[in-house]
Formats: C-alpha cells, structure tokens, sequence
C-alpha cells in the first residue's frame, strides 16, 4: 500500500514536471495593451523587453522590481540607450524586492496606489509560473495578470529547481503560509 502510494506520487511529481519543463510560458504579443508593465529583474533579455514595449505603447507605466538599490536611473539609460527622461516620466525602480515573493508585494502595492486594472507580467520563462502566483497572492482581484515571458535555454538544473520552489509556494498556499 505504501508503495503504491509513493509511485502515485512519485509518478505525478514526474508527470508534472515534464508538464513544467516542455510547456515553459511564451512572449505576449506586442499588440496586447495594458496599464502597466512589471519587470522582475535577475535574467537576460527582461528589462530590454519591458523598454521595447513601453516604447511601443503596450503601457504607460512600468515597474522594475528587485533594482539594487545602488542602481541609478541614468545607469539604465545608458545601460540600454534610452532617454533618461523616460525614468521621470513612465518608469519605477523598485529597490525593495529581494526575491520572486517580495517582488510580488512590491509590485502589488505599486499597482494598488495607481489604481491599475490590468499589468503585463515580465520575467524569464522558466521562473513565471512562480512569479505569476506569487503576484496573483498578492494582488486584490479583479486585476488582470498577462504574462510575457521572455525566452531562455534553461539547464535541467534551474528547471528542476524552479518546479521544486514552485510546488513548495503553492503548497505553502493551501497551507495558508
């Protein structure tokens, strides 16, 4: 009976993960408008996304959660060739965020204060499952949540990682911690 029970489990934990590592998330078309844009920083190719599309008007706002706190906007512009006079106006440095469920508060109570309806959700692909819960737990209802994952070539470690992490919040969840 046991063993049996720890091959159903086993077996779904497999079957999951494969779900996980094959049918990673994919790019939000560019026409997609939203209110805002939200960048968790750590991986390639996320903040030049979010700047593509909010120089393309997909939003009026955008936030980059989880900047260091020794970062300047005008490191930014320079960074990726764009006028520094975009940070005045459309663009947010979240300093407060440390990891993907802080990034997720930080995110929450800047779209609460702008009063935001919808938000475009950047991150890389293998890390948005998490990321995506974890902003949908923080946020009040009735936001919409787009995902656009930008695309990566992750090694069988991070995505072994990534699931664990990601069952483990959502465990934690039903837990109701």
């Amino acid at each position: 009976m046991i063993r049996r029970l720890i091959a159903f489990i086993l077996m779904g934990w497999l079957l999951g993960f494969a779900w996980f590592a094959i049918l990673l998330p994919q790019p939000l078309s560019p026409k997609q408008r939203t209110d805002a844009i939200v960048v968790l920083t750590g991986g390639a190719g996320r903040i030049g996304r979010g700047l593509e599309l909010l120089r393309s008007s997909a939003a009026k706002d955008m936030l980059i959660s989880g900047v260091d706190r020794d970062v300047r906007p005008v490191e930014l512009a320079l960074a990726y060739d764009v006028p520094e006079v975009m940070f005045d106006c459309c663009i947010t440095l979240g300093h407060e965020a440390v990891d993907t469920r802080s990034n997720a508060i930080e995110t929450a109570h800047w779209i609460e204060r702008r009063k935001y309806r919808s938000v475009r959700l950047i991150t890389t692909d293998w890390h948005m499952r998490r990321a995506h819960f974890e902003l949908e737990q923080a946020l009040p209802p009735g936001i919409a949540i787009h995902i656009d994952a930008v695309h990566s070539n992750p090694s069988l470690k991070i995505l072994f990682k990534e699931y664990n992490k990601y069952l483990l919040r959502r465990a934690a969840a039903l837990l109701g911690i």
